[in-house]
């Protein structure tokens, strides 16, 4: 195609998308340009007239392979250039590329161009066409090789030790493979959600308030016609059209990749929070040359992690346009013309943070001796539970309480502040005794003590829950 006359420097370019994540993620915005692109708007606007001419043809009895490839031909030759130009003669773009379009075609093929349809007939039908076929070729893609990465850690880290967090408070122990198994969970169900969806994606040929006005003059059966034309695109009608097709159908699928990038903004944020100084359990890649700050030569900043959840922040909030598109007055109005054009931009947006969450994952180092050490650490009393638990009383949880504010108060480990209390270490001990925890014998007392020292090994079903999760999701997607 040639280059337009008003073609600029992509500096000159304003959205971010297009100049900054172009040049940046130039393989990925690639493969976003033949679904998302203005260009891509007008190649499948073309390809729904050329579908609309075939399907006259077909229920007339008139198509042959010989026709399908003059159309096909024809269609290829419309430059969106040439679109834009007549659209600023006549002021509407459909009508625009129907007088290109037109032609391009032999004089018998000419009067078949939208005949029958109203604009918004090829242009729901176009969008479908688009975000289908972006959703299977790209997202998904992506989605799953994020969700494929998250398996593998998820798996060769089940067995780490870490500490659990709630509140921003130490809890009780996990592994990391658990933490990162719940990320497995969600993204996987999201995904799934999502390739549902897709398929759900409608078209449209009912005419200009749905009811079929038009081609019910043309054709003895509108329907059929409305059937023959949507499947030469691989789409199927909305069960109820007005001029617009139904929009819950879009509207679910976007709102399930807003569900996929909330939860992939909850993972950039428990990955940049884990690489504090202060924790240090995590690390992205950092290359030799890279630097992290202009003035601070030893930082080595999360960015990436960061950089995902600020791209979560700029377009999550699209979700309420979604919603706002949902309602046009009786059979239409434009309020959703110039909005829903936006669409584009967020589903860039998302595409490029799980591409770039992918990276950090796959990047991810672990600093297992900080892992440890952080659970070791401080005053031991993370496993307040298990003592409690094992107390078996019924003023258990007060014992306990007082004993883990006296060990913060005099600065003693938990398991030391324990054994001074010789009644409830006694009883703690016997019962690790009886459940096999420890064996039974005079040194139960110094086991059970050993055991409260060494927290890692109180983590329940977190390194087999991290398997089984992991094993679950990479049989879906690897499929």
């Amino acid at each position: 195609m040639e280059a337009h006359p008003s073609m600029r420097s992509i500096f000159h370019n304003i959205s971010p998308l297009d100049h900054r994540y172009s040049l940046s993620e130039e393989p990925l915005y690639n493969a976003l340009i033949p679904w998302i692109s203005e260009e891509a708007s007008v190649k499948a606007c073309i390809k729904a007239e050329i579908a609309l001419i075939i399907a006259h043809l077909s229920i007339n009895g008139k198509m042959t392979e010989g026709l399908r490839k003059d159309l096909e031909e024809a269609g290829e030759q419309v430059d969106p250039n040439e679109v834009y130009e007549e659209e600023k003669k006549i002021s509407h773009f459909m009508r625009a590329l129907v007088n290109v379009l037109q032609k391009k075609l032999s004089p018998e093929l000419a009067p078949l161009v939208h005949l029958g349809a109203t604009s918004v007939d090829i242009l729901d039908t176009s969008l479908s066409l688009r975000i289908r076929g972006l959703t299977r070729e790209v997202l998904l893609p992506e989605l799953v090789k994020l969700e494929l990465l998250l398996c593998d850690f998820a798996e060769k880290e089940a067995g780490t030790p870490q500490l659990g967090r709630t509140h921003g408070q130490h809890a009780v122990p996990i592994t990391l493979g658990f933490a990162i198994a719940e990320y497995v969970s969600r993204l996987g169900k999201s995904i799934l959600e999502i390739e549902r969806l897709e398929k759900n994606l409608k078209g449209k040929l009912a005419g200009a308030v749905g009811a079929y006005n038009a081609t019910s003059m043309i054709v003895s059966d509108p329907v059929e016609l409305e059937r023959l034309y949507l499947a030469e695109l691989g789409l199927e009608p909305s069960e109820h059209s007005t001029q617009l097709v139904e929009p819950e159908y879009l509207l679910r699928l976007l709102l399930e990749f807003n569900i996929s990038f909330g939860i992939i903004a909850n993972l950039a944020d428990d990955l940049r929070n884990l690489q504090r100084s202060e924790i240090d359990e995590l690390r992205e890649g950092f290359s030799a040359e890279q630097v992290g700050s202009s003035t601070m030569p030893q930082k080595r900043n999360p960015w990436n992690s960061e950089h995902v959840k600020s791209l979560w922040k700029a377009f999550m909030p699209r979700v309420m346009t979604f919603f706002m598109d949902q309602i046009s007055e009786h059979q239409r109005d434009l309020t959703n013309s110039a909005s829903q054009r936006f669409i584009a931009d967020y589903i860039a947006g998302f595409t490029l943070a799980v591409n770039r969450m992918a990276k950090v994952v796959k990047g991810l180092g672990v600093n297992r001796e900080r892992l440890l050490g952080n659970l070791r650490g401080g005053s031991g009393a993370i496993l307040a539970e298990p003592a409690y638990i094992l107390l078996a009383e019924a003023d258990a949880h007060e014992v306990i309480r007082r004993i883990t504010l006296i060990a913060e108060k005099e600065k003693l480990s938990f398991s030391a502040a324990l054994e001074n209390d010789g009644e409830a270490i006694d009883r703690i001990s016997a019962k690790m005794a009886e459940l096999g925890l420890i064996k039974p014998g005079e040194n139960k007392k110094r086991e059970a003590l050993d055991w409260f020292a060494k927290p890692e090994q109180y983590n329940g079903l977190a390194t087999s829950k991290a398997q089984s999760i992991a094993l679950k999701y990479r049989k879906i997607f690897r499929r």
